[in-house]
């Protein structure tokens, strides 16, 4: 781990009961819901992260429970430093709490997360559709959303195929 991200790192575990991890060169953090803004704030006001890169979320249905883990990825200007946040959401009602006072561009990522994942962000100022039509049923990147596909034409099933498709009438 990075000398400069050591300090960060220690804080979190300490005041916010963070498990540190380390693959790949990233250091990522994990945090409770409940202590989330605060450790955002912390990260931002006394180590230098002035900079949400991305927020996302994963869904490790049905393998895992919590199923969902939000993801933040922090950025240091002035040390070059990049930092991931995990924060595990239950799948039955997910529920976060919005970031937007700390870095106000997660507006934008957290419309997306909601419109692509259900997961709500309590306190949001605008949380509606981003991406999908308003009336639109579900969200898509849910592992258990189902599947709408048109099965692969071979030489062997062509004709079978062609015949189920829904070809305009004259």
């Amino acid at each position: 781990m990075n000398d400069k991200l050591q300090p960060a790192v220690n804080a979190l575990a300490e005041r916010f009961a963070a498990i540190a991890s380390e693959a790949h060169g990233e250091t990522t953090l994990i945090v409770s819901s409940e202590q989330l803004v605060a450790a955002c704030r912390t990260l931002r006001d006394e180590f230098g992260f002035t900079l949400l890169e991305d927020e996302t979320a994963v869904d490790y249905w049905p393998q895992q429970e919590p199923r969902f883990h939000i993801v933040y990825q922090l950025y240091s200007f002035t040390d070059n430093l990049r930092l991931c946040l995990r924060v595990p959401v239950s799948g039955m009602q997910p529920l976060v709490p919005t970031i937007e006072s700390v870095y106000p561009n997660a507006n934008w990522h957290e419309r997306e997360i909601w419109d692509m994942f259900g997961i709500s962000f309590e306190g949001h100022s605008d949380l509606r559709r981003i991406l999908m039509p308003y009336d639109w049923e579900g969200y898509p990147l849910r592992k258990d959303y189902p599947l709408g596909y048109e099965e692969v034409a071979f030489t062997f099933n062509e004709e079978e195929i062609d015949q189920g498709k829904p070809y305009a009438k004259e």
